[in-house]
């Protein structure tokens, strides 16, 4: 493997690989550059597409199964590859963490509906539903004065 680096302050960054197949070493590279490369993207998986997600466009990450998925504002879940302890440090001030297993994006909260048990769940704009647990919904509360 031949590895080139060209330093150039006036030209745009990028990365070109050219390889013969994909190994674990080329998908590192991949997870690296996407991670770091844009502050407001975030790169989303499903199955071997990558998509890079606007940020303000994810309406909630959601933990399930030991994988988090975004879901975005067409209601398509993609898988991304962090931890919602990683995403909250890095994510804007408008997303809350609303339980456990769940980061919301406060601007693309829709309403919220209360169950007979008690239960408040946020209704994203997409309709994803993701229950609010009582200690967050109490922080919420508030917070914001609902």
């Amino acid at each position: 493997m031949i590895f080139r680096l060209l330093l150039d302050p006036d030209c745009e960054e990028s990365v070109t690989a050219q390889v013969h197949a994909r190994t674990p070493l080329i998908s590192e590279i991949e997870r690296l550059i996407a991670q770091d490369s844009l502050a407001d993207q975030i790169p989303g998986y499903i199955g071997d597409e990558i998509t890079m997600l606007e940020i303000a466009g994810v309406e909630c990450f959601a933990a399930e199964n030991d994988r988090t998925y975004a879901v975005y504002q067409d209601g398509t879940r993609y898988l991304i590859r962090k931890r919602l302890c990683e995403l909250e440090k890095r994510l804007p001030g408008h997303f809350e963490r609303i339980s456990k297993s769940a980061i919301a994006n406060w601007k693309q909260i829709a309403r919220f509906k209360v169950q007979l048990s008690g239960a408040v769940d946020a209704v994203f704009k997409c309709g994803y539903e993701e229950c609010i647990s009582r200690r967050c919904f109490a922080d919420l509360k508030r917070r914001y004065g609902l």
